[in-house]
């Protein structure tokens, strides 16, 4: 039987497991979606983390994520660390000299500031809806395309329109008033992850300076607009670690 050690990232939007090695190397990973039930989601996931490795003995469990408190008391975790320690650890074993780490995920986003893999500072923005991956997903789904296509899509744009990204409401409301006066949908869709990027350095950085390197984690990293946004934005490459 193999032996691994487990991590659980329980989000507001979807659960992640991995099991690694005593190298830190990953065995085996995996991504579901939450579906705001993390106690059924956990269940699953292992389910289906047992079906990819089969029966393993489990050294040592971590979890973070904004579920991280019931899940660790759950199954008896040895590590329960908030999500800011985990992003910045994350980050400095992936690239050591990292200095920003840029956070997207289903319901809110981070921005971290490090120095010699210490973390100086950090802004979180847990109210406005129109920097996360949720307000994404609705759009996506208002517009007929599977979020998947959404990076893809923004990425063919030539001409992309102004959105007004400050309110979820607003941009919205903007996108909407876009399509009846014709615009191509991938204009649009590059419109809103400019925006919502612009949204996100108004709401976090607030004027502090972003040094590269420049990490951007959470499950928004995997929409290549906004990557490609960030990168325009702050004029500097855009890491997306594995």
């Amino acid at each position: 039987m193999n032996a691994y050690y487990m991590g659980i990232d329980m989000g507001s939007v979807s659960t992640n497991l991995v099991l690694m090695r005593e190298d830190k190397s990953i065995a085996h990973k995996l991504y579901i979606r939450s579906h705001g039930k993390p106690v059924d989601s956990l269940r699953s996931g292992m389910e289906q983390l047992e079906q990819q490795a089969g029966a393993f003995e489990v050294l040592g469990a971590g979890v973070t994520g904004s579920g991280r408190k019931l899940i660790g008391a759950l199954i008896g975790a040895d590590v329960i660390k908030n999500e800011i320690t985990a992003h910045a650890i994350a980050a400095t074993t992936q690239v050591p000299d990292v200095r920003t780490v840029l956070e997207i995920g289903g319901q809110d986003s981070k921005l971290i500031w490090l120095q010699n893999g210490i973390v100086q500072d950090f802004a979180m923005n847990t109210v406005c809806a129109a920097g996360t991956g949720s307000f994404l997903d609705r759009q996506a789904g208002r517009l007929g395309i599977d979020i998947a296509e959404l990076g893809p899509l923004a990425m063919q744009s030539q001409h992309p329109v102004r959105i007004a990204g400050r309110c979820a409401v607003f941009a919205e409301s903007d996108m909407i008033h876009k399509q009846q006066e014709g615009e191509q949908v991938e204009d649009i869709l590059r419109g809103l992850c400019q925006a919502l990027v612009r949204n996100f350095l108004s709401n976090l950085a607030k004027g502090k300076q972003i040094e590269a390197p420049v990490l951007f984690q959470g499950g928004v990293a995997a929409n290549p607009g906004i990557v490609q946004a960030f990168g325009e934005e702050l004029q500097t490459p855009i890491i997306v670690p594995r």
